[in-house]
């Protein structure tokens, strides 16, 4: 029976053996790493968590989908890593748009959690920073007219200069209305409720799905049409 060695969050002994149990594949990524839930049995307190296994760069070659985890001989950890377990913060977690640069999707991720949890202040701190670090890479890099160091500072105030500018589409102004110009939104007070983190969450769905998932899914679409009329002329 394979093995998985973890820190057991049901009672809390690090670096103990679990029996695996179960197993229920996630998905792919990169066209060889696979992504795992796996039961697991804790041999000290004999209870079961599941954990979350993601497949090791160096194990690469390994055919996991092939098998499945049950026929693996040895210890999991030789082919994955453990990147967490099923708890509480895994239910309904809002998903980002597609085609995301690595830290905004990060960043939308972890608010989401957030959110999962009713941690709105964290939540809707995570939304802005999303919202900072998409509308940073907006900005020009030398001053224009209109444009000083207050302005790039404030969340707000940015985001009013690149409506202003045409930078931004018009018609997402009303929604941005949830971000201040000074910040006083409350993610710097700790005083959002439900509702404000949320058209934070909304507002960076949208604009972030406008800046990085519509251009992309464009650019997709188009280098098919290419190789279609490619291979329709060979």
């Amino acid at each position: 029976m394979p093995e998985l060695v973890a820190d057991c969050p049901r009672c809390g002994v690090g670096r103990i053996t679990f029996d695996l149990a179960g197993e229920n594949w996630i998905g792919e990524r990169y066209e060889w790493q696979q992504f795992y839930e796996a039961f697991c049995i804790c041999r000290g307190c004999h209870r079961g968590t599941t954990f979350k296994l993601a497949q090791e760069g160096n194990a690469s070659q390994v055919n996991v989908r092939q098998s499945g985890l049950g026929k693996m001989q040895g210890a999991l950890n030789d082919v994955f890593s453990v990147e967490g377990y099923i708890n509480l913060k895994d239910r309904q977690v809002a998903t980002p748009p597609e085609h995301l640069p690595e830290d905004v999707d990060a960043a939308f991720r972890e608010g989401a959690v957030c959110m999962s949890v009713s941690c709105n202040n964290a939540g809707g701190t995570m939304f802005r920073l999303c919202l900072d670090f998409a509308t940073k890479s907006l900005m020009p890099e030398q001053d224009v007219e209109g444009l000083n160091a207050k302005i790039r500072r404030s969340l707000g105030l940015r985001l009013e200069w690149l409506f202003g500018t045409k930078r931004l589409p018009e018609a997402l102004r009303d929604l941005a209305a949830c971000v201040k110009d000074d910040g006083n939104d409350g993610a710097h007070e700790g005083t959002l409720t439900k509702v404000d983190a949320e058209d934070l969450q909304e507002f960076a769905y949208v604009l972030l799905e406008r800046l990085y998932t519509e251009p992309k899914r464009l650019e997709i679409a188009m280098a098919r049409r290419q190789a279609r009329h490619n291979q329709g002329n060979s």
